[in-house]
């Protein structure tokens, strides 16, 4: 049978060449996908083994450069014929300042408003949920090329993957005077959350090109991702751009309010200073790079969100409180480990006597510190536990709580709360120790099925069981608004039966009893702070 086989296809070979036809004696390599956007015709990749299309690199803006440096996102520019897709664009302008990040980009860019899509093979047409995820990084740097982002897993499981791209650092967050006064809102400021809610425009307007039902839009996002999910529920300019939110560490609800846009204005003012730029001119004729080096000066100031009265119109937690956000079903928790009791006690051991000794520093009302000294007593009064909680919750617990609560309170809508407490394995080369808990970060990974994207730890069985575990109650909550489905341990609504407990997901998921209000209460009563930098300065 071999041998009539090969015979048949060396005669269509000779048949071919007599025709002057090309050899194909099998069958022809698969089309690469297209899609057709607002812009033009785009050209991505076909993963063959799994199924998943990709197409990366896509504008949804015009380049921030010259005078648009510093501007509200412009609409991309169209192309003629079709534009490859089949490479990240490249990462916004950052620094090297987080460790842990590994990116596929190519270099760095103000020409950086990409974005990158990942659907199912035969999805056009089909009307899939959308997931739109926003990097962390502590808006200082980050990118959408990122391993531990990567869409493919999350497009297997029937849904389209979308990662973007938003400017950083001084280039996303610079408030200055003269910006806004050329402002048309009489703002600046904000860019990042702008470029974020013009990625967010261009999915509801282009998305179902790539088999995507832009009315099944879900967000989400990590640390400063989070932040970022937390300000476009708040901000007019996604008003009606998704339907459904994902918060993992962190929020604009947090015990540092972002800075007014007074006081943003005076640190712009500062930075243009510290650069020898006499005016909003001289900024924008400087070289990026030139830029990007004076942020790393230790008298520079930060770049954040900040409530300029337009992207963010007031303090985030009154438009929460007064249900001035959109009105979609969220699902957001914070990790057990997020900080180390070294971030609150600097050198000193975690004694008792130690911990007291910080929190009478820092709250001088002798009343208001046993309050809360006895608020992180409960369950029990081990001064490492005490000490390791409270870092974690003035870091970026605390602020996650906040949005969870006043959301639950004032939205009328479904709100799922977690604890993610899986610690990372050992490295595999054995240089990286196994964690105590749940780091901050360490969840993305799992949560988006990318552990086998990420070569650095031994993942172990019990690994891959918290990956599917928590991926399959982010995939049930992207497709309905809700993580609950067949096999899966039943997750309440925040407020709704037994509100005392919270999911903890782990290798398996349990519910677990809420201790933790009275801290929250506690931390709000001692530290009273006036509006200035927010604390979203997290990876």
């Amino acid at each position: 049978m071999f041998s009539l086989r090969l015979v048949a296809l060396q005669r269509l070979a000779a048949w071919n060449l007599l025709l002057g036809l090309p050899l194909l004696a099998a069958a022809a390599a698969p089309q690469a996908p297209r899609a057709t956007v607002s812009s033009g015709v785009l050209e991505g990749e076909l993963d063959a083994a799994s199924g998943v299309r990709s197409f990366k690199g896509i504008p949804y803006a015009q380049p921030p450069l010259g005078e648009l440096r510093w501007k509200a996102p412009q609409p991309p520019d169209s192309w003629q014929g079709v534009r490859p897709a089949r490479k990240f664009g490249p990462r916004a302008m950052q620094r090297p300042v987080f460790s842990d990040m590994v990116f596929r980009s190519n270099g760095v860019s103000e020409d950086c408003l990409y974005l990158n899509v990942w659907t199912p093979a035969h999805a056009p047409g089909r009307q899939l949920p959308v997931l739109v995820y926003f990097y962390g990084g502590g808006f200082t740097a980050g990118d959408g090329s990122e391993p531990r982002y990567d869409g493919a897993s999350m497009a297997h499981q029937g849904m389209v993957a979308v990662t973007v791209n938003y400017r950083l650092n001084v280039f996303g967050f610079l408030s200055h005077p003269e910006l806004t006064a050329e402002s048309p809102r009489h703002a600046s400021g904000n860019y990042g959350l702008m470029d974020q809610a013009a990625a967010l425009r261009w999915v509801q307007a282009n998305i179902a090109a790539f088999g995507g039902d832009p009315a099944r839009v879900t967000i989400a996002g990590e640390s400063a991702g989070s932040y970022s999910v937390s300000a476009q529920m708040i901000s007019p300019l996604a008003q009606g751009t998704f339907a459904r939110a994902i918060g993992e560490s962190g929020a604009l609800t947090s015990l540092m309010p972002p800075a007014t846009l007074a006081q943003a204005e005076q640190a712009g003012q500062r930075f243009a200073a510290l650069v020898g730029a006499a005016d909003l001119a001289a900024l924008r004729a400087m070289p990026a790079s030139e830029l990007l080096d004076a942020t790393a000066k230790p008298e520079a100031p930060g770049f954040d969100a900040i409530i300029d009265g337009w992207v963010v119109a007031d303090h985030p937690a009154t438009l929460f409180a007064s249900g001035r956000q959109a009105q979609v079903p969220s699902l957001a928790g914070w990790n057990s480990l997020e900080s180390g009791p070294g971030s609150l006690l600097g050198d000193l051991p975690a004694t008792a006597e130690n911990l007291a000794k910080v929190v009478h520093q820092h709250i001088t009302d002798e009343a208001l510190a046993k309050r809360l000294l006895d608020a992180y007593a409960v369950p029990d009064s081990d001064p490492l536990r005490m000490a390791t909680d409270m870092a974690g919750d003035v870091f970026i617990g605390y602020s996650t709580w906040r949005w969870i609560d006043l959301h639950a309170r004032s939205s009328g809508q479904p709100v799922y709360r977690y604890l993610y407490v899986q610690p990372r394995p050992a490295s595999v080369r054995g240089d990286i120790p196994a964690a105590r808990g749940a780091t901050h970060s360490a969840e993305i990974e799992y949560a988006l099925g990318n552990l086998a994207l990420n070569p650095v730890y031994a993942w172990t069985a019990n690994d891959r069981s918290a990956s599917r575990l928590m991926q399959q109650y982010f995939v049930n909550f992207i497709r309905t608004g809700n993580p609950n489905g067949a096999g899966l341990p039943q997750w309440p609504v925040v407020g709704q039966g037994d509100s005392a407990q919270v999911m903890q997901l782990g290798p398996q998921a349990k519910l677990a009893p809420v201790r933790d209000r009275a801290r929250y209460e506690a931390l709000e009563q001692a530290v009273k702070r006036p509006a200035g930098t927010s604390a979203a300065a997290a990876d």
